[in-house]
C-alpha cells in the first residue's frame, strides 16, 4: 500500500574489533593527537617567550593633563543648556593648551635619549579633544606614534544639563557626605569613576604588555593622557593605592596643569622624580604619601614599603608588638611538645 510506512531492515553486523586492532586504533589516534598538540604547544611557548619579553619594555613616563580653560569654568551657567560632553575651550584655554603643549615638548626632550615617543590617550568630550589638538602643534609627526580616544577617561557624569542653583544646593551636600561616596542625581559618584579607571588600567597595562602601543625598545615612550581634574585625581588615587581620606584631602589640577609619573631607577613609578616636595605638599599629599613617592623614586619593581602606614597601620594600629613566645604562631606540634 502506498500509506504504509517503509520496511526497515537491518544492516548486517559488523565484525567485531580484535583486541590486536583495538591497541593498533588507539595507537593511531595518541600519534595524531601528539603531532596536532606539539606544534600547538610550541607555539604556545614561543608566544609566551615573546610575551615575557614584551612585558619588561615600559613608559618613561605617564603624564596626566587636565584640558585648557572652558566656557564651564568661566560661566557655570553654560552647563544648564550646553551638554557637559559639548563645552568648548575659550581663547584663553586654547592658549594654554598651546603653552603646555611647549612645556611638555621641553620636558620630554630634555630629560629622554633622542629617540623619545609620545602616545596620546584622550577624553571624548569637546574641551579635552581641543586641548590635545592644540598640545599635539608641538610635536612632529614621526614623534607621535598613536592617539586614542579613550571613554572611560571622561569627565564625571554630573547628571544632564545642571540647573545652577540646585547645583549649588547639591555641592554643598557633597561636601557633608562625602565627595568621594557622593552621587549626583542622575550621575557619577567619584567611587564610579574609580570603577571605570580601574578598568581602563587594566587595558592599559596589557596594551603595555603585549606591546599594542608599538613601543620600539630604544624609544623612551611617554603616555599622556588629556583628562578632567576629578578623573586624573582618581588615576592617582587607584595607581598609588591611596585611601578614600588621602583622596579627599587632594586638590584639583588647574587648567592644563598636568602631573608626571615617571619611571624611577628601579622599576617603580614615583611623582617625586619629576616633581618637588612643596608641589606635592600644594596638591595635597601629606608627609607619608610625601615619603612613599620619594621611596618608590628608588625602589625595585614589585617592592613592598613597608614604612607606609595606610597598608597596614590605619587599620591594624592597636596590634601588640610581635612576640617570640606567640601563641598564635605555635602549630599544633609545637604546642604538644610544650604539653609533654
Amino acid at each position: 500500500q502506498n500509506n504504509s510506512l517503509p520496511i526497515l531492515t537491518s544492516s548486517p553486523p559488523k565484525p567485531a574489533i580484535t583486541n590486536k586492532q583495538a591497541l593498533h586504533f588507539c595507537i593511531f589516534i595518541s600519534d595524531t593527537r601528539i603531532s596536532e598538540i606539539m606544534p600547538y604547544q610550541h607555539q604556545q611557548h614561543d608566544h609566551h617567550q615573546q610575551h615575557k619579553n614584551l612585558s619588561t619594555i615600559l613608559p618613561k613616563r605617564i603624564i596626566l593633563m587636565r584640558h585648557g580653560e572652558s566656557a564651564g569654568n568661566l560661566d557655570t551657567s553654560a552647563y544648564t543648556t550646553i551638554p557637559d560632553h559639548q563645552i568648548h575651550l575659550t581663547s584663553v584655554g586654547l592658549t594654554q593648551a598651546h603653552l603646555s603643549g611647549a612645556n611638555l615638548r621641553d620636558l620630554i626632550s630634555g630629560s629622554s635619549s633622542s629617540h623619545w615617543r609620545v602616545y596620546f590617550y584622550v577624553s571624548p568630550y569637546a574641551r579635552t579633544r581641543s586641548t590635545l589638538r592644540e598640545v599635539g602643534r608641538s610635536f612632529s609627526k614621526r614623534r607621535v606614534i598613536g592617539v586614542r580616544e579613550e571613554c572611560r577617561v571622561r569627565e564625571q557624569d554630573f547628571g544632564n544639563f545642571q540647573v545652577e542653583e540646585r547645583m549649588k544646593a547639591i555641592k554643598e551636600t557633597r561636601e557633608r557626605f562625602g565627595r568621594f561616596f557622593y552621587r549626583f542625581p542622575e550621575g557619577e559618584s567619584a567611587a564610579d569613576v574609580f570603577d571605570r579607571v580601574s578598568s581602563f588600567l587594566e587595558s592599559l597595562w596589557r596594551d603595555i604588555d603585549m606591546n599594542r602601543l608599538h613601543h620600539d625598545p630604544s624609544h623612551d615612550l611617554n603616555l599622556i593622557i588629556i583628562s578632567h581634574g576629578l578623573t586624573s585625581r582618581v588615576f592617582l588615587m587607584k595607581w598609588f593605592k591611596w585611601t578614600v581620606e588621602q583622596f579627599e584631602h587632594l586638590n584639583n589640577l588647574g587648567n592644563c596643569e598636568f602631573r608626571v609619573i615617571e619611571l624611577g631607577s628601579g622599576g617603580e613609578y614615583s611623582l617625586a622624580i619629576h616633581h618637588t616636595e612643596d608641589e606635592m605638599r600644594e596638591w595635597g599629599l601629606d608627609s607619608e604619601m610625601i615619603a612613599d613617592q620619594k621611596w618608590r623614586a628608588h625602589a625595585n619593581k614589585g617592592a613592598w614599603n613597608e614604612n607606609c602606614p595606610w597598608y597596614l597601620d590605619a587599620f591594624f594600629d592597636h596590634l601588640a608588638d610581635s612576640d617570640e613566645n606567640d601563641e598564635d604562631d605555635k602549630t599544633p606540634n609545637d604546642a604538644s611538645s610544650i604539653s609533654a
